[in-house]
C-alpha cells in the first residue's frame, strides 16, 4: 500500500524527523528539499527511503547532525569544503552558492567537498548552478560496493557523475549517471519492498549473478562498461576522493547502518562561465547540436522524464509505501 503528500507536506515531514533526530536546522531544510526532490523527480532511490538510515546514522553520531560546514579559498579559483562528518547538502550548498559569487571574478571554480555523507541526486546540484547561467560537473565517491575488473572484493564506490548547462528558452539540460549499472539506493529500495532485480545488476558475495536484493547489499555492483566501466570509476574515484581529502570507497563506512565512524567521503565540482569559455554563442550553438539530436525520430534529450514527474508531482505530490510513511511519522515524533 502508498500514501499521497503534497511535496509541501512530504518537506515538512522530512524537516520534523531529522530535527527530532538531531539535525540543525540548516541542515535539515537542505536535507528535506533534496531528498523530497528526488521523489518528485520520480527517484525513490534518492528520496524519503533514505530518511530512516539518515536519521538512525544521526542519533549514533555516526553523522554528526549539528555539523557546520567549513569554507577555505585556497586560490582565487579553489574552494575547499570541510563538511565535519556532517550531512552532505548543507556543505555543498555553501561550497557552490561561493563558487557562484566568485566566478564573476575567475569565469571557472573548482569546489572539493570533504569529510561528507550521501550527495544525493548529483544532477541536482549542478542543476542549481545551470538556473543560475553557469555550467557544472559533478563527481562523487561513496562506500566501496564495485569490484575492480577481474577481481572479486569492492573496492570503490557507484561514483555518480553530473553535468547541466542553462539552455536558451528551455530548462537547463542535466546528464546524471552512477558508473554501476544501476544506482545502488534502486536495490535498497528492491530490499525494502522484497521485490527481485534483474541478474545483470551486480554479483553476490561469491562473485555470481543475483536476482535477490539482499545478496546483492552484501555482494558487488557491476560496472557500466565492462572494463572500460571500471576504469571510468577510477578515475571518479581520483577526483572525488584522492583530489579532495575524502575517504576512499574501501575505508568509506556504509551509508545505510548506523555503526561505525563516519564514511567522510568526498565531492568534486567544477562550475564554469559558459560564455567566458565558449563565448556570446554558446547558447545559440548548443542548440545547434540539440536540434541535431531531437531532429531524429525516436530521440529524446537526458532528463525529459524527469522534468515530465516533476511537473505531475508539483500538481499531485508524491508516492511513498504506507510503511514507510508510518516509520517517518514515528521519528518525527519521538
Amino acid at each position: 500500500m502508498s500514501e499521497q503528500l503534497s511535496l509541501h507536506a512530504a518537506r515538512a515531514l522530512a524537516r520534523s524527523v531529522l530535527i527530532a533526530a538531531g539535525a540543525g536546522r540548516t541542515a535539515a531544510d537542505a536535507t528535506a528539499e533534496a531528498l523530497v526532490a528526488a521523489d518528485a523527480d520520480g527517484i525513490a532511490s534518492h528520496g524519503l527511503s533514505r530518511l530512516p538510515a539518515y536519521t538512525d546514522q544521526i542519533r549514533s553520531g555516526k553523522v554528526k547532525g549539528q555539523a557546520e560546514p567549513a569554507l577555505e579559498w585556497t586560490s582565487v579559483s579553489t574552494l575547499r569544503v570541510d563538511a565535519r562528518e556532517g550531512l552532505a547538502f548543507p556543505a555543498i550548498a555553501a561550497g557552490l552558492d561561493a563558487a557562484a559569487v566568485r566566478i564573476a571574478e575567475s569565469g571557472i571554480v573548482a569546489v572539493s567537498v570533504f569529510a561528507s555523507h550521501h550527495a544525493g541526486v548529483m544532477g541536482h546540484h549542478v542543476e542549481q548552478m545551470a538556473e543560475r547561467g553557469l555550467a557544472a560537473l559533478a563527481f562523487s565517491n561513496s562506500p566501496q560496493a564495485i569490484a575492480p575488473w577481474g577481481g572479486q572484493a569492492g573496492v570503490f564506490g557507484t561514483n555518480p557523475i553530473a553535468f547541466a548547462t542553462p539552455r536558451k528558452d528551455a530548462a537547463p539540460l542535466v546528464i546524471d549517471a552512477s558508473l554501476s549499472k544501476v544506482a545502488r539506493g534502486k536495490i535498497m529500495v528492491a530490499a525494502q519492498r522484497g521485490n527481485p532485480i534483474p541478474d545483470d545488476w551486480a554479483l553476490d558475495a561469491q562473485g555470481n549473478p543475483t536476482t535477490d536484493p539482499k545478496a546483492a547489499l552484501v555482494g558487488t555492483m557491476l560496472p557500466i562498461g565492462d572494463a572500460k566501466g571500471a576504469a571510468l570509476v577510477l578515475m571518479v574515484e581520483i577526483l572525488a576522493a584522492a583530489l579532495t581529502g575524502g575517504q576512499f570507497g574501501f575505508e568509506a563506512a556504509s551509508f545505510f547502518t548506523a555503526e561505525g565512524p563516519s564514511p567522510a567521503i568526498g565531492h568534486l565540482f567544477l562550475v564554469m562561465d559558459p560564455v567566458r569559455l565558449g563565448g556570446p554563442d554558446y547558447l545559440v550553438r548548443l542548440e545547434l547540436l540539440l536540434g541535431a539530436i531531437l531532429g531524429q525520430d525516436g530521440t529524446r534529450l537526458p532528463g525529459e522524464r524527469r522534468l515530465k514527474a516533476r511537473a505531475v508531482s508539483e500538481a499531485e505530490g508524491i508516492t511513498i509505501p504506507a510503511d514507510l510513511l508510518e516509520d517517518l511519522q514515528r521519528r518525527s515524533a519521538a
